[in-house]
């Protein structure tokens, strides 16, 4: 009998995890299982790349479009969901881009404190009366640490932070540092890491692909069920430049000039918290590559 195997398929935003991870699936004959916050969420298929049906390949996939909009998350309870989904699955192909949940999902953060909305919404107000740079000076004079691990740009995990910290009245890196390090024992990881500039193209392209689909209508469809206010609170990547409207063109740039920017953050997490984890790069070597770098023949 063959020992289960618990794969994490790891990667920025476009770099093809998502297919190597049903590739990977159909190799073991596993099952992928969603690690990504954002996919997790109903009626956002088109604008945070949910697998469709034919990209499926016929492989089971959980977590995907299971959670009402209303929904919270956080990288604590959202690990401890993912957790029960791993459990009772056989051979699971885990994918995630996001390195902090990933860290939830490890089980790799402390426990944090339970953050008052109203803390949340008034971190909010100021990120949209004043910026997330201007938020970012401020995290730097209340927790430098954390200040340097987050680009200016990076307004959820700052306003998270912030809200953290006027809760707890501490630093918040006090609170979000891991208990442990490293790939937990029982599984295997790999990293999808193109090259800088073909990941550039990667997401411009994608990004075009997914108005094509019907991204600006799926948010459209959002907004007229009641959930503007959840999009904003949420904020999943590249949905509030279409929340602020104007002309199509300006968007889309703006959204590929994010999430470029985005990419480049995931894959600096990914090689400071997990440095042991290979990469694999899926313009430049075969499938059988991956499958060595995992130890899988």
């Amino acid at each position: 009998m063959k020992t289960p195997l618990s794969i994490a398929i790891l990667g920025p935003t476009a770099s093809g995890k998502s297919s190597l991870a049903v590739a990977m699936a159909q190799r073991i004959g596993g099952v992928v299982v969603n690690g990504d916050p954002f996919q997790a969420f109903e009626g956002l298929a088109i604008g945070t790349g949910q697998p469709s049906e034919p990209e499926q390949g016929g492989v089971a996939h959980l977590g995907y479009g299971v959670l009402p909009l209303s929904t919270s998350a956080n990288p604590v309870g959202f690990g401890a969901r993912v957790r029960q989904s791993l459990s009772g699955v056989a051979n699971p192909v885990l994918v995630t881009g996001s390195g902090l949940y990933l860290r939830g999902i490890w089980n790799q953060l402390s426990e944090l404190p339970p953050v008052p909305q109203a803390l949340v919404d008034r971190v909010r107000a100021w990120d949209m009366a004043i910026g997330p740079q201007s938020l970012h000076r401020y995290l730097r004079a209340v927790d430098p640490l954390r200040a340097t691990q987050l680009h200016p740009n990076d307004r959820s995990r700052i306003c998270r932070a912030l809200a953290l910290h006027l809760t707890t009245g501490g630093p918040p890196s006090e609170r979000m540092d891991g208990v442990v390090r490293g790939v937990p024992e029982g599984w295997k990881a790999l990293l999808v890491l193109p090259s800088r500039e073909v990941l550039r193209e990667r997401v411009a392209r994608r990004v075009a692909s997914m108005i094509e689909q019907g991204w600006p209508d799926e948010v459209h469809r959002a907004i007229s069920a009641g959930h503007k206010a959840d999009l904003r609170r949420l904020r999943p990547l590249g949905y509030e430049y279409w929340l602020d409207g104007g002309d199509l063109a300006v968007i889309q740039a703006r959204i590929i000039q994010a999430t470029q920017a985005y990419a480049k953050r995931q894959v600096t997490f990914f090689r400071n918290q997990w440095p042991e984890i290979p990469f694999w790069d899926p313009d430049r070597e075969d499938l059988d590559a991956a499958f060595r770098k995992l130890g899988i023949v």
